[in-house]
Protein backbone atom coordinates (compact mmCIF):
# COMPACT_ATOMS: atom_id res chain seq x y z
CA UNK A 1 0.00 0.00 0.00
CA UNK A 2 1.34 3.48 -0.83
CA UNK A 3 2.85 5.46 1.99
CA UNK A 4 0.58 8.06 3.55
CA UNK A 5 1.34 11.70 4.12
CA UNK A 6 1.82 12.35 7.86
CA UNK A 7 -1.22 14.39 8.95
CA UNK A 8 -1.75 15.19 12.62
CA UNK A 9 -5.52 15.67 12.21
CA UNK A 10 -5.82 12.04 11.07
CA UNK A 11 -5.37 11.02 14.70
CA UNK A 12 -8.12 13.26 16.06
CA UNK A 13 -11.30 11.71 17.45
CA UNK A 14 -13.48 13.98 15.32
CA UNK A 15 -11.77 12.88 12.10
CA UNK A 16 -12.12 9.25 13.15
CA UNK A 17 -15.84 9.69 13.80
CA UNK A 18 -16.44 11.41 10.47
CA UNK A 19 -14.48 8.75 8.57
CA UNK A 20 -16.40 6.00 10.34
CA UNK A 21 -19.72 7.65 9.50
CA UNK A 22 -18.74 7.96 5.83
CA UNK A 23 -17.68 4.32 5.68
CA UNK A 24 -20.85 3.12 7.40
CA UNK A 25 -22.97 4.99 4.85
CA UNK A 26 -21.23 3.20 2.02
CA UNK A 27 -19.46 6.25 0.65
CA UNK A 28 -16.42 5.04 -1.26
CA UNK A 29 -12.99 6.64 -0.85
CA UNK A 30 -12.81 7.01 -4.63
CA UNK A 31 -15.95 9.15 -4.61
CA UNK A 32 -14.47 11.31 -1.87
CA UNK A 33 -11.31 11.73 -3.95
CA UNK A 34 -13.39 12.76 -6.94
CA UNK A 35 -15.25 15.32 -4.88
CA UNK A 36 -11.93 16.96 -4.01
CA UNK A 37 -11.84 18.14 -7.64
CA UNK A 38 -15.36 19.53 -7.32
CA UNK A 39 -14.36 21.66 -4.34
CA UNK A 40 -11.13 22.66 -6.10
CA UNK A 41 -13.12 23.77 -9.14
CA UNK A 42 -15.39 25.86 -6.92
CA UNK A 43 -12.36 27.41 -5.23
CA UNK A 44 -10.68 28.16 -8.55
CA UNK A 45 -13.86 29.71 -9.95
CA UNK A 46 -14.27 31.81 -6.81
CA UNK A 47 -10.68 33.08 -7.09
CA UNK A 48 -11.26 33.91 -10.75
CA UNK A 49 -14.51 35.77 -10.08
CA UNK A 50 -12.90 37.72 -7.23
CA UNK A 51 -10.90 39.58 -9.85
CA UNK A 52 -14.04 40.87 -11.54
CA UNK A 53 -16.13 41.79 -8.50
CA UNK A 54 -16.07 44.26 -5.63
CA UNK A 55 -17.76 44.89 -2.32
CA UNK A 56 -19.88 42.08 -0.92
CA UNK A 57 -19.41 39.85 -3.96
CA UNK A 58 -15.63 40.20 -3.71
CA UNK A 59 -15.72 39.13 -0.07
CA UNK A 60 -18.12 36.27 -0.86
CA UNK A 61 -15.81 34.99 -3.60
CA UNK A 62 -12.76 35.00 -1.35
CA UNK A 63 -14.63 33.29 1.49
CA UNK A 64 -15.88 30.71 -1.01
CA UNK A 65 -12.35 30.18 -2.33
CA UNK A 66 -10.99 29.64 1.18
CA UNK A 67 -13.77 27.17 1.99
CA UNK A 68 -13.22 25.33 -1.29
CA UNK A 69 -9.50 24.94 -0.58
CA UNK A 70 -10.16 23.57 2.90
CA UNK A 71 -12.86 21.16 1.76
CA UNK A 72 -10.46 19.93 -0.90
CA UNK A 73 -8.03 19.09 1.91
CA UNK A 74 -10.77 17.43 3.97
CA UNK A 75 -11.55 15.18 1.01
CA UNK A 76 -7.85 14.32 0.81
CA UNK A 77 -7.93 13.43 4.50
CA UNK A 78 -11.08 11.34 4.54
CA UNK A 79 -10.52 9.38 1.33
CA UNK A 80 -7.47 7.75 2.89
CA UNK A 81 -9.12 7.23 6.27
CA UNK A 82 -12.21 5.60 4.75
CA UNK A 83 -9.97 3.40 2.57
CA UNK A 84 -7.56 2.33 5.31
CA UNK A 85 -9.23 2.68 8.69
CA UNK A 86 -12.67 2.04 7.19
CA UNK A 87 -11.48 -0.96 5.21
CA UNK A 88 -13.10 0.23 1.98
CA UNK A 89 -10.02 0.42 -0.23
CA UNK A 90 -10.43 -0.57 -3.87
CA UNK A 91 -7.98 -1.93 -6.48
CA UNK A 92 -8.10 1.36 -8.37
CA UNK A 93 -7.72 3.39 -5.18
CA UNK A 94 -4.09 4.40 -5.85
CA UNK A 95 -5.16 6.10 -9.09
CA UNK A 96 -7.99 8.07 -7.46
CA UNK A 97 -5.77 8.92 -4.53
CA UNK A 98 -3.27 10.71 -6.77
CA UNK A 99 -4.81 11.81 -10.07
CA UNK A 100 -7.53 14.11 -8.66
CA UNK A 101 -4.91 15.92 -6.56
CA UNK A 102 -3.07 17.02 -9.66
CA UNK A 103 -6.24 18.32 -11.25
CA UNK A 104 -7.26 20.02 -8.01
CA UNK A 105 -3.95 21.88 -7.79
CA UNK A 106 -4.33 23.13 -11.37
CA UNK A 107 -7.95 24.21 -10.89
CA UNK A 108 -7.20 26.25 -7.78
CA UNK A 109 -3.92 27.81 -8.86
CA UNK A 110 -4.94 28.63 -12.41
CA UNK A 111 -8.11 30.19 -11.03
CA UNK A 112 -6.00 32.22 -8.63
CA UNK A 113 -3.84 33.39 -11.52
CA UNK A 114 -6.86 34.41 -13.58
CA UNK A 115 -8.31 36.31 -10.63
CA UNK A 116 -5.13 38.32 -10.16
CA UNK A 117 -4.77 39.06 -13.86
CA UNK A 118 -1.62 36.91 -14.09
CA UNK A 119 -2.76 33.69 -15.79
CA UNK A 120 0.79 32.77 -16.75
CA UNK A 121 1.87 32.86 -13.12
CA UNK A 122 -1.15 30.74 -12.23
CA UNK A 123 -0.11 28.11 -14.75
CA UNK A 124 3.46 28.29 -13.45
CA UNK A 125 2.18 27.66 -9.92
CA UNK A 126 0.11 24.72 -11.16
CA UNK A 127 3.04 23.24 -13.08
CA UNK A 128 5.44 23.60 -10.16
CA UNK A 129 2.90 22.11 -7.76
CA UNK A 130 2.43 19.11 -10.04
CA UNK A 131 6.21 18.90 -10.32
CA UNK A 132 6.61 18.40 -6.59
CA UNK A 133 4.29 15.38 -6.77
CA UNK A 134 6.09 14.07 -9.84
CA UNK A 135 9.44 14.05 -8.06
CA UNK A 136 7.89 12.28 -5.05
CA UNK A 137 6.28 9.62 -7.23
CA UNK A 138 9.48 9.22 -9.27
CA UNK A 139 11.35 8.44 -6.07
CA UNK A 140 8.67 5.98 -4.96
CA UNK A 141 8.90 4.25 -8.35
CA UNK A 142 12.59 3.64 -7.59
CA UNK A 143 11.68 1.94 -4.34
CA UNK A 144 12.46 4.91 -2.10
CA UNK A 145 10.33 6.14 0.77
CA UNK A 146 7.78 8.73 -0.32
CA UNK A 147 9.25 12.19 0.22
CA UNK A 148 6.59 14.55 1.55
CA UNK A 149 8.97 17.30 2.64
CA UNK A 150 8.24 20.96 1.87
CA UNK A 151 8.50 23.84 2.19
CA UNK A 152 5.60 23.91 -0.28
CA UNK A 153 3.92 20.52 -0.23
CA UNK A 154 0.16 20.23 -0.77
CA UNK A 155 -0.89 21.26 2.77
CA UNK A 156 1.37 24.30 2.64
CA UNK A 157 0.09 25.33 -0.80
CA UNK A 158 -3.48 25.20 0.41
CA UNK A 159 -2.54 27.05 3.60
CA UNK A 160 -1.01 29.87 1.55
CA UNK A 161 -3.99 30.03 -0.82
CA UNK A 162 -6.50 29.95 2.04
CA UNK A 163 -4.59 32.46 4.15
CA UNK A 164 -4.20 34.83 1.21
CA UNK A 165 -7.93 34.64 0.44
CA UNK A 166 -8.84 35.59 4.01
CA UNK A 167 -6.14 38.25 4.32
CA UNK A 168 -7.14 39.84 1.01
CA UNK A 169 -10.59 40.55 2.42
CA UNK A 170 -9.08 42.92 4.97
CA UNK A 171 -5.78 43.89 3.31
CA UNK A 172 -6.04 43.59 -0.49
CA UNK A 173 -2.54 44.97 -1.06
CA UNK A 174 0.82 44.99 0.70
CA UNK A 175 3.39 47.56 -0.46
CA UNK A 176 1.47 47.98 -3.69
CA UNK A 177 1.33 44.24 -4.36
CA UNK A 178 -1.92 42.29 -4.46
CA UNK A 179 -1.98 39.78 -1.61
CA UNK A 180 -3.22 37.10 -3.99
CA UNK A 181 -0.46 37.92 -6.48
CA UNK A 182 2.12 37.60 -3.70
CA UNK A 183 0.61 34.27 -2.68
CA UNK A 184 1.13 32.93 -6.20
CA UNK A 185 4.78 33.93 -6.15
CA UNK A 186 5.23 32.29 -2.75
CA UNK A 187 3.69 29.07 -4.07
CA UNK A 188 5.80 29.08 -7.25
CA UNK A 189 9.11 29.78 -5.50
CA UNK A 190 8.31 27.45 -2.59
CA UNK A 191 7.35 24.66 -4.98
CA UNK A 192 10.58 25.07 -6.93
CA UNK A 193 12.56 24.79 -3.69
CA UNK A 194 10.51 21.74 -2.77
CA UNK A 195 11.28 20.06 -6.09
CA UNK A 196 14.97 20.78 -5.67
CA UNK A 197 15.02 19.42 -2.11
CA UNK A 198 13.16 16.27 -3.09
CA UNK A 199 15.33 15.79 -6.17
CA UNK A 200 18.51 16.15 -4.15
CA UNK A 201 17.19 13.72 -1.55
CA UNK A 202 16.27 11.19 -4.23
CA UNK A 203 19.64 11.43 -5.97
CA UNK A 204 21.47 11.03 -2.64
CA UNK A 205 19.37 8.01 -1.70
CA UNK A 206 19.87 6.35 -5.08
CA UNK A 207 23.63 6.84 -4.89
CA UNK A 208 23.72 5.46 -1.35
CA UNK A 209 21.72 2.42 -2.38
CA UNK A 210 24.05 1.85 -5.32
CA UNK A 211 27.12 1.94 -3.06
CA UNK A 212 25.47 -0.48 -0.68
CA UNK A 213 24.99 -2.98 -3.49
CA UNK A 214 28.66 -2.93 -4.49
Amino acid sequence: MPERRPIASRNSKLAARVAKALAERGISPNLISQFSMVFAALAGMAFWLSGTTSGFLYVACLVGAAIGCQFRLLCNLFDGMVAVEGGRGAPDGPFWNEAPDRGADALILVGLGLGTGHPGLGWAAAASAIGTAYVRELGSAQGLDADFRGPMAKPQRMAVATGAAILAIFVPEILGWSVLHLALWIIVLGSVVTMLRRSRGMITSLKSASKGDE
